[in-house]
């Protein structure tokens, strides 16, 4: 029986999934990369996907663009349909703020390699650590809808991650790369100007980056493969 595959919408000059896709290869569960920094507009059929996974990128979802309305329109019908949503980062935000959340400037930027606090001890982050490094990168940050769950916070911001039935949201990197990250500090270096012990500069983010980045795939098998178990068992 073939897998209809999961459908990825990308935000940023076509960013990969970075390791996602490389977990997704390994499970052999088949997936398609949208890119709608180039204009494509978003595909509203979802009778032909396992699931939506929504990238991070730029911008604000209270000054929706049109495809972010049209993302926002296809990730509450897949909530109403049961199909499982993976968001991440502005994903994350649209999540909540198509549940019903609200999503606000963050304190402060948080930007770099962080500890977030696990909030969960069964369930999605099970088995995980009670705190554990991930990485960072953004300006807003988002409100618990109702009948979510949250499943981790940090000292940068009050909410890192929910779940809502078969959806799951992290503000959060768990698929990033050491390529996708030297293109972040090369597109995004004005960030790190901003003085904050949220914000690390481009010399500390790019320390130890092979073991950091081992590490964080360690996290991401863990969560990655519960989120794919909602589809399996859908």
């Amino acid at each position: 029986m073939l897998m209809k595959p999961l459908r990825i919408f990308s935000h940023v000059a076509c960013e990969s999934p970075g390791y996602l896709a490389t977990f997704l290869e390994l499970q052999g569960f088949p997936f398609e990369v949208i890119c709608l920094d180039k204009g494509v507009p978003v595909p509203q059929d979802l009778d032909d996907v396992a699931g939506l996974v929504i990238l991070g990128g730029p911008g604000d979802v209270n000054k929706p663009t049109d495809w972010m309305k049209g993302e926002m329109e296809l990730i509450g019908r897949a909530i109403k349909q049961d199909l499982p949503v993976l968001g991440i980062c502005l994903g994350a935000q649209m999540l909540s703020k198509v549940l019903g959340g609200v999503v606000t400037p963050n304190k402060t930027l948080e930007v770099g390699w962080h500890p977030v606090i696990n909030a969960s001890t069964k369930g999605w982050f099970a088995d995980l650590p009670a705190a554990f490094e991930v990485f960072q990168w953004h300006a807003h940050t988002f409100s618990l809808p109702k009948g979510a769950v949250a499943l981790a916070h940090s000292t940068c911001a009050e909410l890192q991650a929910f779940a809502f039935n078969n959806n799951l949201a992290m503000q959060f990197h768990l698929e990033m790369t050491p390529e996708s990250i030297a293109y972040l500090i090369q597109q995004y270096a004005s960030d790190l100007e901003e003085a904050s012990s949220c914000v690390q500069d481009a010399d500390i983010i790019t320390s130890d980056l092979e073991t950091r980045t081992r590490n964080l795939y360690q996290i991401a098998d863990v969560v990655y493969g519960r989120w794919l178990e909602c589809i399996y068992n859908s």
